[in-house]
Protein backbone atom coordinates (compact mmCIF):
# COMPACT_ATOMS: atom_id res chain seq x y z
CA UNK A 1 0.00 0.00 0.00
CA UNK A 2 1.30 3.47 -0.88
CA UNK A 3 2.35 5.50 2.16
CA UNK A 4 0.78 8.88 2.99
CA UNK A 5 2.47 11.93 1.46
CA UNK A 6 2.27 13.79 4.78
CA UNK A 7 2.14 12.29 8.27
CA UNK A 8 0.52 14.60 10.83
CA UNK A 9 0.60 13.95 14.57
CA UNK A 10 -1.48 16.22 16.79
CA UNK A 11 -0.05 16.23 20.33
CA UNK A 12 -2.55 17.08 23.02
CA UNK A 13 -3.64 15.96 26.47
CA UNK A 14 -3.50 16.97 30.10
CA UNK A 15 -1.34 19.90 31.16
CA UNK A 16 1.72 18.51 32.92
CA UNK A 17 1.48 15.11 31.20
CA UNK A 18 4.64 15.58 29.11
CA UNK A 19 3.83 17.51 25.92
CA UNK A 20 7.16 19.36 26.05
CA UNK A 21 9.10 16.09 26.17
CA UNK A 22 6.88 14.74 23.40
CA UNK A 23 7.46 17.59 20.96
CA UNK A 24 11.23 17.46 21.58
CA UNK A 25 11.14 13.74 20.80
CA UNK A 26 9.30 14.36 17.54
CA UNK A 27 11.89 16.99 16.59
CA UNK A 28 14.60 14.37 17.06
CA UNK A 29 12.63 12.02 14.81
CA UNK A 30 12.78 14.61 12.03
CA UNK A 31 9.24 15.97 12.36
CA UNK A 32 8.51 19.62 11.57
CA UNK A 33 7.06 20.81 14.89
CA UNK A 34 4.74 23.72 15.68
CA UNK A 35 3.57 24.63 19.19
CA UNK A 36 0.01 25.89 19.76
CA UNK A 37 -1.17 26.23 16.16
CA UNK A 38 -4.79 27.52 16.07
CA UNK A 39 -6.94 24.67 14.71
CA UNK A 40 -8.64 26.94 12.18
CA UNK A 41 -5.24 27.41 10.51
CA UNK A 42 -4.52 23.68 10.20
CA UNK A 43 -5.84 23.18 6.64
CA UNK A 44 -4.02 26.31 5.44
CA UNK A 45 -0.82 25.19 7.19
CA UNK A 46 -0.93 21.80 5.44
CA UNK A 47 -1.54 23.56 2.13
CA UNK A 48 1.55 25.73 2.69
CA UNK A 49 3.91 22.89 3.59
CA UNK A 50 2.70 20.80 0.65
CA UNK A 51 3.44 23.68 -1.71
CA UNK A 52 6.80 24.55 -0.18
CA UNK A 53 10.14 24.20 -1.94
CA UNK A 54 11.48 21.85 0.74
CA UNK A 55 9.00 18.98 0.94
CA UNK A 56 7.83 18.38 4.52
CA UNK A 57 6.49 14.87 5.02
CA UNK A 58 6.26 14.61 8.82
CA UNK A 59 4.55 17.20 11.03
CA UNK A 60 3.86 17.30 14.78
CA UNK A 61 1.50 19.95 16.15
CA UNK A 62 0.95 20.74 19.84
CA UNK A 63 -2.63 21.78 20.58
CA UNK A 64 -3.75 22.14 24.16
CA UNK A 65 -5.97 24.20 26.43
CA UNK A 66 -4.18 27.40 25.60
CA UNK A 67 -6.60 27.20 22.70
CA UNK A 68 -9.51 25.65 24.57
CA UNK A 69 -12.15 27.61 22.64
CA UNK A 70 -10.87 26.15 19.38
CA UNK A 71 -11.40 22.42 19.97
CA UNK A 72 -14.62 22.33 17.96
CA UNK A 73 -12.67 23.91 15.11
CA UNK A 74 -9.96 21.27 15.55
CA UNK A 75 -12.42 18.39 15.09
CA UNK A 76 -13.80 20.12 12.00
CA UNK A 77 -10.30 20.66 10.61
CA UNK A 78 -9.33 17.01 11.22
CA UNK A 79 -12.50 15.83 9.50
CA UNK A 80 -11.67 18.02 6.50
CA UNK A 81 -8.13 16.64 6.32
CA UNK A 82 -9.41 13.08 6.51
CA UNK A 83 -11.58 13.76 3.47
CA UNK A 84 -8.52 14.42 1.28
CA UNK A 85 -7.58 11.84 -1.43
CA UNK A 86 -6.81 8.36 -0.08
CA UNK A 87 -3.31 7.92 1.35
CA UNK A 88 -2.29 11.57 0.82
CA UNK A 89 -2.54 12.47 4.50
CA UNK A 90 -2.27 10.40 7.65
CA UNK A 91 -3.61 12.25 10.70
CA UNK A 92 -3.18 10.88 14.21
CA UNK A 93 -3.98 12.33 17.62
CA UNK A 94 -1.53 11.53 20.42
CA UNK A 95 -3.15 12.09 23.79
CA UNK A 96 -0.91 12.29 26.86
CA UNK A 97 -2.64 11.48 30.12
CA UNK A 98 -1.70 11.05 33.77
CA UNK A 99 -3.50 10.40 37.03
CA UNK A 100 -4.73 13.44 38.95
CA UNK A 101 -2.50 12.83 41.98
CA UNK A 102 0.60 12.72 39.79
CA UNK A 103 -0.37 15.89 37.97
CA UNK A 104 -0.90 17.69 41.27
CA UNK A 105 2.54 16.51 42.41
CA UNK A 106 4.15 17.79 39.22
CA UNK A 107 2.53 21.20 39.58
CA UNK A 108 3.72 21.46 43.16
CA UNK A 109 7.26 20.48 42.18
CA UNK A 110 7.43 23.06 39.39
CA UNK A 111 5.48 25.72 41.35
CA UNK A 112 3.47 26.46 38.22
CA UNK A 113 -0.20 27.41 38.15
CA UNK A 114 -2.61 25.21 36.26
CA UNK A 115 -4.07 27.19 33.31
CA UNK A 116 -7.64 26.43 34.41
CA UNK A 117 -7.18 26.80 38.17
CA UNK A 118 -7.95 30.56 38.08
CA UNK A 119 -6.35 31.16 41.44
CA UNK A 120 -7.85 28.01 42.96
CA UNK A 121 -6.38 24.62 43.75
CA UNK A 122 -4.46 22.74 41.04
CA UNK A 123 -6.83 19.78 41.38
CA UNK A 124 -9.80 21.99 40.47
CA UNK A 125 -8.09 23.00 37.22
CA UNK A 126 -7.04 19.42 36.45
CA UNK A 127 -10.57 18.07 36.88
CA UNK A 128 -12.06 20.83 34.72
CA UNK A 129 -9.43 20.18 32.04
CA UNK A 130 -10.12 16.44 32.07
CA UNK A 131 -13.79 17.13 31.47
CA UNK A 132 -13.07 19.50 28.58
CA UNK A 133 -10.69 16.99 26.95
CA UNK A 134 -13.01 14.01 27.21
CA UNK A 135 -14.06 14.11 23.54
CA UNK A 136 -10.49 14.69 22.40
CA UNK A 137 -9.27 11.62 24.27
CA UNK A 138 -12.10 9.61 22.75
CA UNK A 139 -10.93 10.50 19.24
CA UNK A 140 -7.23 9.84 19.90
CA UNK A 141 -5.55 7.00 18.01
CA UNK A 142 -2.61 6.94 20.43
CA UNK A 143 -2.88 7.36 24.22
CA UNK A 144 0.13 7.31 26.53
CA UNK A 145 -0.31 7.35 30.31
CA UNK A 146 2.76 9.11 31.74
CA UNK A 147 1.87 8.61 35.42
CA UNK A 148 4.77 6.25 36.10
CA UNK A 149 7.05 7.35 33.27
CA UNK A 150 10.26 9.33 33.57
CA UNK A 151 10.94 11.76 30.68
CA UNK A 152 13.43 9.35 29.10
CA UNK A 153 10.84 6.55 29.23
CA UNK A 154 8.20 8.72 27.56
CA UNK A 155 10.74 9.63 24.91
CA UNK A 156 11.48 5.94 24.30
CA UNK A 157 7.78 5.12 23.90
CA UNK A 158 7.36 7.89 21.33
CA UNK A 159 10.46 6.76 19.46
CA UNK A 160 9.15 3.20 19.36
CA UNK A 161 5.69 4.19 18.14
CA UNK A 162 6.50 6.92 15.64
CA UNK A 163 10.00 6.27 14.28
CA UNK A 164 9.75 5.13 10.67
CA UNK A 165 12.80 3.00 11.44
CA UNK A 166 15.20 2.51 14.33
CA UNK A 167 17.97 3.85 12.15
CA UNK A 168 16.32 7.28 11.91
CA UNK A 169 15.72 7.46 15.63
CA UNK A 170 19.40 7.16 16.59
CA UNK A 171 22.42 8.65 14.85
CA UNK A 172 26.10 7.90 15.34
CA UNK A 173 28.38 10.71 14.18
CA UNK A 174 32.14 10.14 13.87
CA UNK A 175 34.04 13.45 13.79
CA UNK A 176 37.73 13.60 12.88
CA UNK A 177 39.71 16.54 14.30
CA UNK A 178 43.20 17.79 15.05
CA UNK A 179 44.25 18.20 18.67
CA UNK A 180 46.26 21.28 17.68
CA UNK A 181 42.92 23.00 16.93
CA UNK A 182 41.14 21.86 20.09
CA UNK A 183 38.72 19.10 21.03
CA UNK A 184 35.15 19.27 19.54
CA UNK A 185 32.94 20.75 22.25
CA UNK A 186 29.95 18.64 21.21
CA UNK A 187 31.73 15.26 21.36
CA UNK A 188 30.33 12.65 23.75
CA UNK A 189 33.44 10.46 23.44
CA UNK A 190 36.97 11.40 22.33
CA UNK A 191 39.75 9.05 21.21
CA UNK A 192 43.39 9.98 20.63
CA UNK A 193 45.05 8.18 17.68
CA UNK A 194 48.29 10.17 17.64
CA UNK A 195 50.26 7.04 18.58
CA UNK A 196 49.65 5.52 15.12
CA UNK A 197 52.28 5.85 12.35
CA UNK A 198 51.91 9.31 10.80
CA UNK A 199 51.59 9.79 6.99
CA UNK A 200 52.59 13.41 7.53
CA UNK A 201 56.23 12.33 7.40
CA UNK A 202 55.85 10.58 4.03
CA UNK A 203 56.57 13.21 1.38
CA UNK A 204 54.04 11.91 -1.17
CA UNK A 205 51.30 11.52 1.48
CA UNK A 206 51.83 14.74 3.40
CA UNK A 207 49.61 16.97 1.17
CA UNK A 208 46.88 14.33 0.88
CA UNK A 209 44.11 13.33 3.31
CA UNK A 210 42.59 10.21 4.79
CA UNK A 211 39.85 10.39 2.16
CA UNK A 212 42.39 9.32 -0.45
CA UNK A 213 43.20 5.64 -0.83
CA UNK A 214 46.98 6.11 -0.64
CA UNK A 215 46.71 7.64 2.83
CA UNK A 216 44.02 5.30 4.17
CA UNK A 217 45.94 2.25 2.93
CA UNK A 218 49.05 3.48 4.70
CA UNK A 219 47.22 4.08 8.00
CA UNK A 220 45.35 0.78 7.86
CA UNK A 221 48.32 -1.43 7.02
CA UNK A 222 49.79 -1.27 10.52
CA UNK A 223 49.15 -3.93 13.16
CA UNK A 224 48.48 -1.35 15.88
CA UNK A 225 45.87 0.39 13.70
CA UNK A 226 43.93 -2.83 13.21
CA UNK A 227 44.19 -3.69 16.89
CA UNK A 228 42.81 -0.27 17.77
CA UNK A 229 39.95 -0.60 15.29
CA UNK A 230 39.06 -4.01 16.67
CA UNK A 231 38.94 -2.66 20.24
CA UNK A 232 36.94 0.43 19.25
CA UNK A 233 34.39 -1.66 17.38
CA UNK A 234 34.05 -3.93 20.38
CA UNK A 235 33.55 -0.92 22.68
CA UNK A 236 30.98 0.75 20.43
CA UNK A 237 29.05 -2.46 19.80
CA UNK A 238 28.70 -2.73 23.56
CA UNK A 239 28.01 0.93 24.41
CA UNK A 240 25.87 2.27 21.55
CA UNK A 241 22.79 0.13 22.35
CA UNK A 242 22.98 1.42 25.93
CA UNK A 243 23.13 5.05 24.78
CA UNK A 244 20.12 4.38 22.58
CA UNK A 245 18.22 2.70 25.41
CA UNK A 246 18.83 5.74 27.64
CA UNK A 247 17.02 7.93 25.11
CA UNK A 248 19.90 9.70 23.34
CA UNK A 249 19.03 10.66 19.77
CA UNK A 250 22.68 10.79 18.70
CA UNK A 251 26.19 10.03 19.89
CA UNK A 252 29.09 12.16 18.66
CA UNK A 253 32.43 10.34 18.69
CA UNK A 254 35.58 12.39 18.20
CA UNK A 255 38.64 10.76 16.62
CA UNK A 256 41.69 13.00 16.95
CA UNK A 257 45.21 13.06 15.56
CA UNK A 258 47.67 15.93 15.45
CA UNK A 259 46.31 17.92 12.51
CA UNK A 260 43.03 16.16 11.69
CA UNK A 261 44.07 15.36 8.13
CA UNK A 262 45.34 11.78 7.89
CA UNK A 263 44.94 9.24 10.70
CA UNK A 264 41.77 10.56 12.33
CA UNK A 265 40.05 10.97 8.95
CA UNK A 266 40.91 7.40 7.96
CA UNK A 267 39.56 5.91 11.18
CA UNK A 268 36.42 8.06 11.24
CA UNK A 269 35.58 6.96 7.69
CA UNK A 270 36.31 3.31 8.47
CA UNK A 271 34.17 3.29 11.64
CA UNK A 272 31.27 5.16 10.02
CA UNK A 273 31.21 2.67 7.15
CA UNK A 274 31.30 -0.27 9.58
CA UNK A 275 28.49 1.00 11.82
CA UNK A 276 26.30 2.21 8.93
CA UNK A 277 25.22 -1.44 8.65
CA UNK A 278 23.52 -1.20 12.05
CA UNK A 279 22.88 2.53 12.65
CA UNK A 280 22.37 5.82 10.88
CA UNK A 281 26.13 6.46 10.99
CA UNK A 282 28.03 9.34 9.38
CA UNK A 283 31.55 10.77 9.28
CA UNK A 284 32.57 14.42 9.10
CA UNK A 285 36.01 15.98 9.15
CA UNK A 286 36.26 19.23 11.06
CA UNK A 287 39.89 20.12 10.37
CA UNK A 288 40.66 18.32 7.12
CA UNK A 289 41.29 21.58 5.23
CA UNK A 290 42.72 23.66 8.08
CA UNK A 291 46.34 23.30 7.01
CA UNK A 292 45.54 24.43 3.47
CA UNK A 293 43.69 27.46 4.79
CA UNK A 294 46.60 28.41 7.05
CA UNK A 295 49.15 28.01 4.23
CA UNK A 296 47.09 30.14 1.86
Amino acid sequence: MKQADVEIVIITGMSGAGKTVAVQSFEDLGFYCVDNLPPALLPKFIELIEGGVDKVTKVALVMDLRGQSFFDELFKAIDELNETPVNRLKVQILFLDSKDAKLVQRYKETRRTHPLAKGGLPLDGIQRERQLLEDMKGRAQQIIDTTDLKPVQLRTKIMQRFASSDRQAFTVHFVSFGFKYGIPIDADLVFDVRFLPNPHYIEDLKPKTGLQSEVSSYVLKWKETNQLIEKLIDLFEFSLPHYKREGKSQVVIGIGCTGGQHRSVTLAEYLATHFSKSYDAHASHRDIDKRKAIQS
